[in-house]
C-alpha cells in the first residue's frame, strides 16, 4: 500500500515544483544525471557554473548505448497484455481519479469508468496507485501518469499558467462540463516522455508510494522518479546529492535482473532473479528493517536512498510486498517475514503492539502465518492494518480496529486474538483472522485506511473508513463489515485488480 494522507488529519502543504525535460537514462554516473541533462533555465544556470557539461553529455550517449544495452537486453520478465476497462472512485479534488477538468471529477461516489482511458484508444494493461497520484501502463508501453506532482511522482512537467480559481463560482453550474478549476496537465492521463528511457525498454510492472513512483522493464532494470520524506520533510530521491526531488525518470544502477518492486509510502522494496530483496528510502520508522541514526544534517540518512540489501538471514526470497511504513517478504519455504512500524500490529508480531511507537526493528517470522494445510499468495499493507490472501481461497487480517479497518464482527473475533486497552476492549486484531462472507478469496488492496477484496466471482466488496467515497459504496460513513460494491457500471463484470490510494481507490475488469 501507499499510504496518502491520513483522511483524520491534514496533509502537508508543499509547495509546487516544475518539473525539467526528461533525461536519458545514466550509466555511471546516476547522481548527476538530472544535473547534466537538458532541462529548464534554471537548472541549466547550474550547469553552466560548472564549465564542463558537454563532454559529460557526450560521454554517457556513446557510452550507454553499444556497450551497456545490448549487454544487457535479456527479457526476464513478460510484460502484461490484458487490454483493462478501469473504474474509478473517492476523492479526485487533487486529480488523483485521472477524470479531467470538469467538476464531476472531484468526489465520485460510485465506480466510474475513466472515459479518458478507453481501451480503443488507450488500452491500459496495468494501474498502480500511490498516496495522491497514479501511473498506469498501455498495451504499447507508455506509462501515464496523473494526480499530485508537487514532488515529482509523475515524472513530467505539469506546469499550467491557468492558476487556480474559486470552487464556489461553479456552484451555480450544474453541467458535467463546468470547470473544477483543476491543473489539467495533472488530472489528465499523461505519458511520461518516451525520451526519458532507451529506445528498446519495455516496461512491465509499476509500482507507486506517497511522492515517488517505480517502473521495472522485461530486462530487470528499474527506473524511478519523485522523492521520499522523513518526519520532518523531503528526505530526497539519490544518495550523496543535492537533488531532492526528481522530477524525471532516471535508472538505480545497482538494481539489475530485478523481477519484482514495491512501494510503501517512504520506502520502496525490490527482488531479484535470485530471490535477493533489496530495500530503500526513508528509514525512521524502521521501515527498511534495521535501526537508522539520524546523525547532524542529512548526510547519515540519505545514504538510505541507495538499494540496500535486506538484513536477514534468510537469502533467497519468493515474493515481497508493503504497508504505509511496514513490509512483508515471503521466503521460499513460505515463511512470512516483517517488519517496520508495529503500533497497531500491522507486521502481525504481538510483541509491542498496543506501544504508541513500537516498531519492528529486523525482519522477524510471523509465526500465525505459517498455515498448516494453506499457503500465502498474496499480501497488501494498510496504515495500520494488513491482510494476505491464501491459495484456498482464504482473506486473512489483522490490525487497527477503531475504524473497521478490519472489517470483522469484534463479538466473534476470540480476546486471545485482541489486544486490549486499559479498560479491557479490544484495540488490535492481533492474531490474522479469516473474514467470512466474501466468497473464495482472489486478491485484496488496502488504503490507508479502508480495504477492497475480490473473489473467484470477479464481485469486489470494501469497508473501512468512506469519509470521501474510497469504498465505492456511496457513503461517507465507516463501513463496518465487508459489502459489495455494486453499481450500473460494474455489475456484470468480471473484476480481476484493485488498488487503493488513501482516499480514492481502483477498480479493474478484462476490456471486452
Amino acid at each position: 500500500m501507499k499510504k496518502a494522507p491520513d483522511t483524520k488529519q491534514e496533509p502537508a502543504k508543499t509547495t509546487k515544483s516544475r518539473g525539467s525535460v526528461p533525461t536519458k537514462a545514466p550509466v555511471k554516473a546516476p547522481v548527476k544525471a538530472p544535473v547534466k541533462a537538458p532541462s529548464n533555465p534554471r537548472k541549466r544556470k547550474n550547469d553552466e557554473n560548472e564549465k564542463t557539461p558537454p563532454p559529460p553529455v557526450k560521454k554517457v550517449r556513446v557510452v550507454k548505448q553499444p556497450a551497456t544495452k545490448p549487454k544487457s537486453k535479456v527479457a526476464i520478465n513478460q510484460r502484461p497484455s490484458q487490454h483493462l476497462d478501469v473504474y474509478v472512485f473517492g476523492e479526485g479534488s487533487s486529480s488523483e481519479l485521472g477524470l479531467g477538468t470538469a467538476k464531476t471529477a472531484i468526489d465520485v461516489k460510485r465506480p466510474r469508468l475513466n472515459p479518458l482511458l478507453s481501451v480503443n484508444q488507450v488500452g491500459i494493461v496495468h494501474v498502480a496507485c500511490g498516496g495522491m497520484h497514479v501511473a498506469a501502463l498501455t498495451h504499447d508501453n507508455k506509462i501515464l501518469t496523473w494526480g499530485v506532482n508537487d514532488q515529482g511522482a509523475l515524472g513530467r512537467d505539469t506546469t499550467w499558467e491557468g492558476g487556480l480559481k474559486d470552487m464556489d463560482d461553479n456552484d451555480s453550474d450544474d453541467s458535467d462540463k463546468s470547470d473544477s478549476g483543476l491543473n489539467p496537465a495533472e488530472s489528465s492521463p499523461t505519458a511520461v516522455p518516451a525520451s526519458s528511457f532507451p529506445g528498446d525498454t519495455q516496461f512491465v510492472k509499476l509500482a507507486a508510494g506517497d511522492s515517488h513512483t517505480l517502473a521495472l522493464t522485461d530486462d530487470g532494470h528499474v527506473y524511478g522518479w519523485g522523492t521520499f520524506r522523513k518526519n520532518d520533510g523531503v528526505l530526497g530521491f539519490f544518495p550523496n546529492t543535492d537533488v531532492e526531488i526528481q522530477h524525471t525518470p532516471i535508472l538505480y544502477p545497482d538494481l539489475k535482473n530485478i523481477v519484482d518492486i514495491s512501494s510503501g509510502a517512504n520506502h520502496a522494496m525490490a527482488m531479484d532473479s535470485k530471490g535477493a530483496v533489496f530495500i530503500w528510502g526513508s528509514g525512521e520508522q524502521n521501515q527498511l528493517g534495521y535501526h537508522i541514526i539520524e546523525r547532524t544534517g542529512t548526510k547519515g540518512v540519505k545514504t538510505t536512498l541507495k538499494p540496500q540489501p535486506l538484513r536477514t538471514r534468510i537469502k533467497k526470497y519468493k515474493a515481497i510486498y508493503t504497508g504505509s511504513d511496514h513490509s512483508f517478504a515471503i521466503d521460499k519455504d513460505d515463511h512470512v517475514w516483517s517488519w517496520g512500524v508495529n503500533s497497531f500490529g500491522g507486521t502481525g508480531i504481538r510483541k509491542g503492539a498496543g506501544d504508541d511507537n513500537a516498531v519492528v526493528y529486523n525482519p522477524t517470522m510471523v509465526e500465525t502465518l505459517d498455515l498448516d494445510d494453506d499457503t500465502i499468495t498474496h499480501m497488501e499493507g494498510g496504515q495500520h492494518h494488513s491482510i494476505a490472501i491464501t491459495q484456498k481461497g482464504k482473506a486473512l487480517i489483522w490490525g487497527r480496529i477503531d475504524g473497521y479497518q478490519t472489517g470483522l464482527d469484534m463479538a466473534t473475533v476470540p480476546l486471545t486474538s485482541t489486544i486490549q486497552d486499559s479498560n479491557g476492549r479490544p484495540r488490535i486484531v492481533i492474531v490474522p483472522t479469516a473474514i467470512p462472507n466474501v466468497g473464495k478469496a482472489t486478491y485484496a488492496s488496502a488504503g490507508t485506511d479502508h480495504t477492497i477484496l475480490l473473489n473467484d466471482l470477479g464481485h469486489a466488496y470494501a469497508w473501512g473508513l468512506s469519509a470521501t467515497y474510497q469504498t465505492g459504496l456511496g457513503t461517507t460513513d465507516d463501513v463496518q463489515y465487508p459489502t459489495r460494491i455494486d453499481n450500473t457500471a460494474i455489475r456484470g463484470k468480471m473484476l480481476n485488480f484493485s488498488d487503493c490510494g488513501g482516499q480514492y481507490s481502483i477498480l479493474t475488469s478484462a476490456a471486452a
